[in-house]
Formats: C-alpha cells, structure tokens, sequence
C-alpha cells in the first residue's frame, strides 16, 4: 500500500489544477512512470510479449486474467495507452485506494444493484466507443496463483455491446511479488497480448457461447507458455 503514496500524492495535485480526465493521456504517462518505477525498485524482470496486438487508436477491451494486486501496476506498464477498468463497489470503503481507483479512470460497480450496475457498463461502454479502452478481469476474482478460473456469465457484455476489438491479456507472477509472502520478491512477471479478435459481426449465439470460451482458451495456451520472450526495457 506504501507504494500507492507518491503517485496518489501526484495525481490529486495534478486533479486540483484541472489535468485529471480519467485516465487522460497525461495521468496515464504519470501512471506508467509510477508503475515502471516500482518494478524497477522490486527489482523484477518483466517480459512484454505481443504489445504490437495492440490497437493504438481505436476503441478497444483488454480481458485478462486477474492474478493479484500487482496485475495493476503491471498493466499500466505494459498497456501504453489510457484504460478505464471496473472495480467491485467494496473497493469504495478503503480509504485512499478509492481515491486511487477513481483518478485511473475505475468506475466501481455494484452486483448487488441491477439498475447500478447496468450504469456503470453502460459508462464503459460509451468510454470504448468514443475510442478509449477497457480492461475486464472476467474471473471476477484473483486467483492468486491457481491458475486460470472460469469467466463469470456475461462477463464479456461490455465488449461485445461496444462491437469492441478484445485483445486477450495473460499475466504470469503477479501473486507472486507481494501477496505469496507478504514481502516484496524480485520474481519474474509477464505480460502476453495476444492478436485481437473482432466483435462486431459476431452471431447472438457467438457472443453468447463461443466468443467466452475462445477467449478462456487463448489466455489459457498464453499462461502456459514458457516464461521467455523480448524483454521490454522500462525506460
């Protein structure tokens, strides 16, 4: 939680002078260096595979996997563009990382309250088709090391209703840094972007079924891979 200080500390001086447009171009570069920042602190070797998959203009939705609380600091590394991502209304009640999710462009969302949480995939969608970007963590959970668990029903409903491009995202070692232990670790991470897959044309019944269980298999295949592949500087 220490490490959220200096960049929250930035981010709401930035948000006093009218530069924090969740996530602007400007706070994602603040972002980017606090997180590129404390990878290099840790220590860690990070490997980026397949960041050319990534539309750099259009709107798209990053799915991942959602390994721990380090997928985060990861992702706003490797991304190299603003995203606005979903977060379970809980995250609300903690104090500063509420304030944290809100200036990253997080919108919280309520399961417990149809009408909320329609909103709230309804903000993410308008988000993505005005050309912006969206991570879904369609486990729901983190699966701290467990491999890879079964997306949630209608986990996929914001990009599918934005006719979105979904680039799948496989993260490796994530757990691993903080929460295994509960001491920081010099261990290898990865991220691996896989080529999108188009949407827009896809049948009710492909969106329904199969687009769910294409994308499960294509982070499944990506997580066991070998963790090898270019390493990207963080400069």
């Amino acid at each position: 939680m220490i490490f959220l200080v200096p960049f929250g500390v930035v981010c709401f001086i930035l948000s006093l002078l009218g530069l924090r447009k969740p996530m602007s171009l400007a706070m994602y570069r603040i972002a980017q260096g606090w997180a590129k920042s404390i990878i290099v602190l840790i220590g860690c070797k990070f490997t980026i595979v397949g960041q050319e998959n990534i539309p750099k203009k259009t709107g798209i939705c990053f799915v991942s996997n959602h390994v721990g609380y380090f997928d985060i600091v990861l992702s706003l590394a490797s991304f190299g563009r603003p995203f606005g991502f979903i977060a379970k209304r809980e995250l609300m009640f903690i104090p500063f990382l509420n304030i944290w999710v809100w200036l990253l462009g997080g919108y919280f969302i309520d399961r417990k309250n149809l009408r909320k949480a329609l909103r709230t995939i309804n903000a993410g969608i308008e988000r993505i088709k005005n050309g912006g970007a969206m991570v879904i963590f369609p486990e729901g959970t983190r699966s701290k090391g467990r491999g890879l668990l079964p997306f949630r029903s209608g986990s996929l409903k914001l990009a599918t209703q934005a006719r979105a491009p979904i680039v799948p995202v496989a993260i490796t070692g994530s757990y691993d840094v903080f929460e295994k232990t509960g001491r920081a670790q010099a261990v290898p991470v990865r991220v691996v972007f896989s080529k999108p897959i188009e949407t827009a044309d896809l049948t009710p019944e492909q969106r329904k079924i199969h687009l769910s269980d294409q994308v499960h298999e294509i982070i499944e295949k990506a997580l066991a891979a070998p963790m090898e592949g270019p390493v990207k500087e963080l400069s």
